[in-house]
């Protein structure tokens, strides 16, 4: 019997091998010949002893899969099949089927197999360790939903997998986190396997196994945190399973409005395209299905007043998966004049009403006719436009205090908003329709109640109507003149309560005069004649009072006769002037010159308005002066010492805008502008004959002041205040990139900045730094070669950082592993050819080895030896024996083990090169000898020779490194790393048949070579 069973168990391995077999009916038949025997154990042992021939490969083949697969089948095929229909209509037999599902579970074949992959799980070979994850994942997976298994072999599963999930290989932490899938508890708020998922997804260093968690981990609010933070992983394939994984098992009311709003933002501006699409076609139209296909309740849970254009983003991206049909079923809500009623106007109506318009819009040509169905023409839009403007009220101060009107103004003006978006969407070429819009913004822009908020977007969608610059500064001008001298009458009609204080006061001095007459004539007839004068004189002022109350009264009942231009400077109607001058100068031209009525702007609303009390006044001011210096450079060099003082001295959302227009000035016309002010600036040219020192003398201060600008940013870059800190150093970058300025300490002080950890919640300043290193480096060699002049000075600054600055943090093999991958010859955009040219790799290790020999036992010196090895070195001979005089020269006086093993392997590299340079040289002289491999195979001293080290090409160092073990092991996994393919050709399927045979590993030939060596 046990040579029968011993034939049957390896016949059903060998065949479990094909793929094409049924294992169905291997299941079935080993199954059956397993009830069959009275003793288990035999069968036992030897199914483990055929499964290990399998677990030992670690490779991923397919006849070592097949068998796995096969194992997992038979193990279970055990257990009962889960409940029909007609056992829960049978409750009488209820209890003796759970007893048998218990007796079935604890089945001792499954029980043996668990505890040996229990057992082997600490296994030295990490294939082993892999295999054993996988089968334990593949049981676990196989078990019927209802499945259960001992609470002993449940924890002791729970423990080994736990384990497993910190092995030191990707493949196996993989494996044991797919195998703890079914031993999650949602419901416990101590739950180790959800415990030990959420550490996996913040800190594995590798993407495989963050999406294996991502993929198996139940959704609660515990675990919904950590899968919304990897919709923003490193990697492109966890960010989309991320997005997969949230459409699928995430409902949209489980999520906030910050984190709905925050995964579109994201997700639609990916910058992976499979990204994008998956949000496309997966996590969108999941919302739409749980919301019945309603894009207007879909924005509800949206704050499209504070994001309006993700919103617009989102149902762009709607749009473009909806047929046409769909498209025009929003023509619903539009009445017969195709308007929204004003009634029905909410905010999220009316984006949905703007977004569908600029769609259609954007089609061009094909969108027309669609377009005139859900937009009216330019002078219906024109009148309905003005109707609703209108009715927005302007708050006072006491009514702003109340919460629920400002909260409803506040609606009305983003409404407003939207419906001013949509005048970009009206066909303006038909000339009634055009004025009559015209006519309508500049009516709102003339009215004081229209909310400053809307000043900006009116006059934008002005000028956009207007083509020609003239007409333009003209029209604003009268605008603006308007809104600022508006015409008054001179006498304006008293109201009512005016009128009656006016009357009552009138009757208080006829009273008044009667008493004191009446007094007169009393004192006359006592003869109290001093009394009597004192009386006299207080009657002549009152009958003075009431002529005055009498010609007063009479002034005011006239009918106005003349007007009269009063000059309004309040701060809201200044801020409402400056926007739409900074508006105006925005939209003009650079080619256009500043015209007399441009410069009468400036004279009267700009330069006065500097020094006003309001901050927002005189931050708008300096938005106008830095956008019209722009446009005259003789404006500049008047202006810019005032723009200056202003950056460092006002509050500071004031000193960003001088700050913005400084370093726009300087990026348009150069560092010259300052020398030429400085020219401006000085007294009258004397005809004495020292013009030559007067004139060094002017280059000098235009030098001073160029440098006072860089101390200045450079300050900013230390300032506390984050947004100034970001703006300084995003106009530095730009002043670098441009050539306006080359300099090595400050590309220093950026990347300093850059590594500061006090600048790590400032996202756009590290964005921007980020992007700039790589666009400078690799823009010019000019660029590389100031990285690399400031290389030694950054390193130095980090080296000597006090243990109380946050620079002692910054990981310094980290910033010269960027600084040397910036500077490399083949990084830049445009290598150059030729290979024996001098790189900027050659001067940075020649540097490096001038700082050691200063100090051979300073700390940076193991940090430079190290560096050396990853230089990529030209082929220039001068240089490569000038580097090798030097590192012979610190092999010499370095003490320290390490940097001397590094400085020998690169002392051998250099030999290595120069000697196979020669070989070559030699070879390309000599005539070819056809019998060179005959003569080396023969002469076995000779090939040992050529096989000695160095005898390779070493073109740089980098690429003759070996990776360490710890490195490969970390790094690899089943779907990361993979090199990428070569190009071949490729072969027919009859050669390509027997080639894949001939890959195929078979367990057989290793198991009959077994039992032919016992």
């Amino acid at each position: 019997m046990t040579a029968n069973n011993e034939m049957d168990i390896k016949e059903a391995f060998q065949r479990a091998q094909k793929g094409h077999n049924n294992k169905a009916k291997l299941v079935a038949s080993l199954n059956s010949r397993y009830n069959k025997l009275e003793d288990k154990t035999i069968f036992h042992e030897e199914f483990v002893h055929y499964l290990k021939y399998a677990m030992i490969v670690y490779k991923r083949e397919p006849t070592v899969e097949n068998v796995m697969e096969f194992v997992a089948r038979f193990s279970t095929s055990f257990q009962s099949p889960p409940k029909t229909e007609e056992g829960e209509e049978r409750p009488e037999e209820e209890e003796e089927e759970e007893e048998e599902e218990d007796a079935d579970d604890d089945h001792p074949f499954l029980s043996f197999l668990f505890n040996f992959l229990l057992e082997s799980h600490k296994a030295s070979s990490h294939a082993v360790r892999f295999r054993v994850c996988q089968l334990i994942n593949k049981l676990l997976g196989s078990m019927a939903e209802n499945a259960q298994i001992d609470d002993d072999l449940f924890d002791r599963i729970h423990q080994a997998m736990l384990v497993r999930v910190t092995d030191k290989f990707p493949n196996v932490r993989i494996q044991a986190a797919l195998a703890m899938t079914r031993l999650q508890q949602p419901k416990d708020p101590d739950c180790p396997t959800i415990n030990a998922y959420m550490l996996i997804l913040e800190n594995d260093s590798n993407a495989e196994v963050r999406r294996a968690v991502l993929s198996c981990i139940a959704m609660s609010p515990r675990t919904l945190p950590n899968v919304l933070k990897r919709t923003r992983d490193i990697k492109e394939n966890v960010r989309k399973l991320a997005y997969q994984v949230l459409a699928e098992k995430v409902h949209i009311k489980a999520l906030t409005i910050a984190q709905r709003v925050g995964l579109l933002q994201q997700g639609l501006h990916d910058i992976s395209e499979t990204v994008r699409e998956v949000v496309h076609s997966r996590l969108l139209p999941a919302w739409m299905l749980r919301l019945d296909g309603d894009v207007t309740e879909l924005l509800h849970r949206l704050d499209v007043e504070n994001c309006a254009q993700t919103a617009l983003d989102t149902l762009q991206a709607i749009f473009r998966a909806m047929p046409t049909e769909e498209l025009l079923q929003s023509r619903a809500q539009l009445d017969n004049r195709k308007l929204v009623p004003v009634d029905s106007l909410s905010c999220e109506t009316v984006l949905h009403w703007r977004a569908l318009c600029e769609f259609i819009k954007a089609k061009g040509d094909d969108g027309d006719e669609l377009l005139d169905q859900v937009l009216p023409d330019a002078a219906t839009y024109g009148d309905y436009l003005y109707g609703y403007l209108k009715a927005v009220p302007l708050l006072s101060e006491e009514q702003r205090a109340d919460f629920n009107q400002l909260e409803l103004v506040m609606t009305k003006e983003f409404i407003s908003q939207q419906l001013i978006h949509l005048i970009g969407c009206l066909d303006t070429n038909e000339e009634g329709g055009r004025k009559r819009v015209l006519a309508v913004l500049q009516e709102m822009l003339a009215l004081p109640q229209t909310p400053s908020s809307l000043v900006s977007l009116l006059t934008e969608k002005l000028l956009t109507l207007i083509p020609d610059d003239h007409r333009r500064i003209q029209t604003v001008a009268e605008i603006i003149s308007d809104v600022r001298e508006p015409i008054m009458e001179a006498s304006q009609p008293l109201d009512e309560n005016t009128s009656r204080r006016q009357q009552v006061q009138l009757a208080e001095v006829k009273v008044c005069i009667l008493e004191a007459k009446q007094s007169l004539e009393d004192c006359i007839v006592a003869q109290d004649f001093s009394r009597a004068a004192e009386l006299k004189d207080s009657i002549t002022e009152l009958e003075n009072r009431r002529n005055q109350i009498l010609q007063e009264t009479a002034e005011s009942s006239q009918p106005a006769d003349k007007e009269i231009h009063a000059e309004k400077n309040d701060p809201e109607t200044l801020l409402r002037c400056l926007i739409m001058c900074a508006e105006l100068l925005k939209q003009m031209s650079i080619k256009t010159r500043i015209g007399p009525t441009i410069s009468a702007l400036m004279s009267s609303l700009v330069l006065p308005s500097i020094a006003n009390a309001h901050p927002a006044v005189r931050n708008m001011a300096v938005v106008c002066l830095g956008t019209c210096t722009l446009h005259s450079k003789e404006l500049a060099k008047t202006h810019i010492v005032l723009l200056l003082q202003i950056a460092q001295l006002d509050e500071v959302k004031i000193r960003i805008s001088a700050l913005r227009a400084i370093i726009d000035l300087l990026l348009l016309f150069g560092f010259q502008l300052l020398s030429e002010t400085a020219a401006t600036q000085t007294a009258p040219q004397s005809q004495s004959p020292d013009r030559q020192e007067e004139d060094a003398a002017e280059e000098k201060g235009a030098e001073d002041t160029a440098q006072s600008i860089l101390v200045m940013l450079s300050r900013f870059l230390d300032s506390e205040v984050s947004d100034l800190r970001t703006e300084a150093a995003e106009g530095l970058a730009k002043l670098m990139y441009t050539g306006r300025i080359s300099s090595a300490k400050m590309l220093s002080r950026l990347v300093l900045l850059w590594y500061n950890p006090v600048t790590e919640d400032d996202t756009r300043l590290r964005h921007c730094l980020g992007v700039f290193f790589q666009l400078y480096a690799r823009e010019s060699r000019v660029h590389q070669e100031v990285v690399e002049e400031g290389f030694l000075p950054t390193v130095r600054t980090l080296m000597n950082a006090p243990a109380t600055s946050p620079l002692a943090e910054v990981d310094i093999n980290n910033v010269v592993e960027i600084l040397v991958d910036l500077t490399r010859p083949s990084a830049l955009f445009k290598p150059s050819t030729n290979r024996e040219e001098v790189c900027v790799h050659d001067y940075l290790a020649v540097r490096m080895c001038g700082e050691m020999l200063k100090d051979p036992s300073a700390p940076e010196v193991r940090l430079y030896a190290k560096t050396l090895s990853s230089l990529e070195l030209s082929r220039d001979e001068t240089v490569r024996k000038d580097l090798q005089t030097l590192l012979q020269q610190l092999v010499q006086v370095v003490k320290d083990r390490v940097c001397l093993r590094a400085l020998e392997k690169m002392v051998h590299q250099l030999v290595d090169a120069r000697e196979q340079a020669e070989l070559l040289s030699a070879s390309a002289l000599q005539p070819l000898n056809v019998n060179a491999d005959e003569a080396s195979t023969d002469d076995p001293s000779k090939s040992a020779k050529r096989a000695k080290r160095g005898q390779r090409k070493v073109y740089s160092a980098k690429a003759g490194r070996r990776p360490s073990r710890r490195a490969e092991s970390s790094e690899e996994s089943d779907g990361e790393n993979v090199p990428e393919s070569v190009p071949v050709v490729r072969p027919s399927r009859r050669a390509k048949t027997p080639a894949l045979e001939k890959t195929k590993l078979d367990l057989i030939t290793r198991i009959n070579q077994e039992a032919n060596m016992s």
